[in-house]
């Protein structure tokens, strides 16, 4: 009898890329924790203070030079520094000079992240360093995030750069030996902000857009091409994981 024709074998699927450690870059404010609830006000009002205090104005001119100075720079301290002379370090500690625990809001089990979310934990954050390390006290991630660069550290050429500064997040991943290659750790920040999240993609980071509100999480945001995940929790970046350090959306 004539023997049946033998079918080709079937071609084996290619191998799956390199699976890159991830180490994850955290905002802090409205991120980590809900700095909208009551944070945000305590600080900005200490800002309006301070620059109708140095500047001699009336509140109401002091209250827009400090929005003002934070849209166009990203941080109100470098438009008074640039245009005013403030002393920076003096700026920040009377600012932030408040009982942070009595105003902080975090979710329940965001002390849990350094145990259920894998890879090294940074902060990168535009918020003064003392003032970080006491939300993160408050907060309990203390021990989990002992690498972290607050405004004061993000200095490019002398000069402060803050997010979105791209010339600072490249710097960044530098001083983290963060490179390209296929072996190399991923760099993924995890924000609130859409223009830190694009300048971030820009200089090669994977992104994350932490959405706080009380609804679902859109599935798409307008012009948000750059980001390659969208959580309302930071308990949802374990799952969110697999597909960050293959490089997938």
């Amino acid at each position: 009898m004539p023997h049946p024709a033998r079918r080709a074998p079937r071609a084996l699927p290619p191998p799956p890329g390199p699976v890159r450690p991830i180490v994850w870059f955290f905002d802090l404010d409205d991120t980590l924790h809900d700095a909208s609830h009551a944070m945000f006000a305590a600080i900005d009002e200490r800002m309006t203070d301070y620059v109708q205090r140095h500047l001699r104005v009336e509140r109401a001119v002091a209250d827009r030079l400090r929005h003002d100075y934070w849209q166009r720079y990203g941080a109100t301290l470098l438009g008074l520094a640039r245009h005013h002379d403030v002393d920076v370090d003096d700026f920040l500690q009377r600012t932030h000079d408040f009982d942070v625990a009595a105003l902080l809001r975090a979710e329940r089990g965001v002390a849990h992240l350094g145990r259920r979310l894998a890879g090294r934990k940074v902060l990168l954050t535009n918020a003064p360093s003392a003032y970080a390390a006491r939300v993160l006290h408050g907060i309990g991630l203390q021990r989990h995030i002992v690498t972290r660069y607050a405004v004061e550290d993000m200095r490019v050429h002398g000069h402060y750069r803050p997010k979105p500064s791209r010339s600072m997040l490249r710097a960044m991943l530098v001083r983290e030996r963060l490179g390209r290659g296929s072996g190399a750790a991923r760099a993924v920040l995890v924000d609130d902000n859409l223009d830190n999240l694009k300048a971030a993609r820009a200089a090669g980071y994977a992104t994350v857009l932490f959405v706080r509100d009380r609804g679902r999480t859109p599935r798409r945001v307008a012009g948000a091409s750059h980001v390659m995940g969208r959580v309302r929790s930071i308990r949802q970046l374990p799952a969110l994981a697999a597909r960050l350090r293959a490089g997938r959306r």
